[in-house]
């Protein structure tokens, strides 16, 4: 029973052993990666000060916001929705302005707003045009005032595309001062000069990061607003084109002559 006793701790202890054994490098590993992960982000982010992580916060943060803001914004539905343009082709063909005008102005989206503003220059006194010029200017002065409001926040992410390198530039003038201080000072301790320049180069990095992530940002949301504008007032030309088509078919198909096909 004593011998019994014994075996059982010995095989206990050698098991216990190779666990560990075992386990110590894998724990060594984890560490060691644990410990590569932390230094990167003190390599590439602590140690620029708060200067660069003011930089990373308020540019990305800012640059995150705005462009979740406008991708939401800038959608088909608020600006040429298809249900309208089709409930509005339907008016215009049959002629039915007054009930075109009451539809677009119902509607909230760019394209009614601005059929809204512009189908009361109508002149039914005019049947060759119906008063396109009239027309066409109260939409050219619809976009210019809807596009001031409209290009606000789309001018913001240009804005952060500016002020970021800026930022980063004020860190690098601001990192080589202390470097220079330092050796004005007689401190030639590489370690004190390196942290002063990690100071210059990561805020400028950290600068042309955002900078450069706001560009793309800005100039795809300025094409997309130019787009949708550009469909809604091709849209609006179809439907005064197509009042135009019905009021005067009878004169068009006068003016063709016999036998040929139409």
């Amino acid at each position: 029973m004593k011998y019994l006793a014994t075996s059982q701790l010995k095989t206990a202890g050698i098991t216990l052993s190779t666990i560990l054994l075992t386990a110590a490098p894998l724990l060594a590993q984890e560490a060691a990666a644990t410990k590569e992960k932390t230094s990167a982000l003190q390599q590439y982010l602590l140690q620029g000060g708060p200067l660069t992580i003011f930089i990373v916060a308020f540019g990305l943060i800012s640059l995150i916001g705005l462009s979740v803001y406008n991708f939401i914004n800038l959608s088909k539905a608020k600006y040429c929705p298809d249900d309208l343009k089709g409930a509005l082709l339907d008016h215009m063909i049959n002629c039915r302005v007054r009930s075109a005008i009451e539809l677009s102005a119902s509607h909230p989206s760019y394209l009614g707003r601005m059929m809204a503003y512009s189908l009361p220059n109508v002149d039914a006194t005019r049947p060759e045009d119906l008063g396109r010029e009239g027309v066409e200017d109260s939409m050219a002065d619809f976009s210019i005032s809807e596009g001031r409001k409209n290009m606000v926040w789309i001018n913001m992410i240009s804005l952060v595309a500016q002020v970021a390198p800026m930022l980063g530039l004020f860190g690098t003038v601001f990192g080589m001062i202390g470097a220079f201080s330092k050796l004005g000072d007689g401190d030639t301790d590489p370690s004190a000069l390196a942290g002063e320049i990690s100071v210059a180069l990561l805020t400028t990095m950290w600068g042309l990061i955002v900078a450069i992530l706001a560009v793309f940002a800005y100039f795809y949301f300025k094409g997309r607003y130019q787009y949708l504008v550009a469909e809604c007032n091709q849209t609006a030309e179809e439907l005064l084109n197509a009042s135009v088509q019905t009021v005067n078919g009878d004169a068009q198909l006068a003016k063709i002559p016999e036998g040929l096909a139409v």
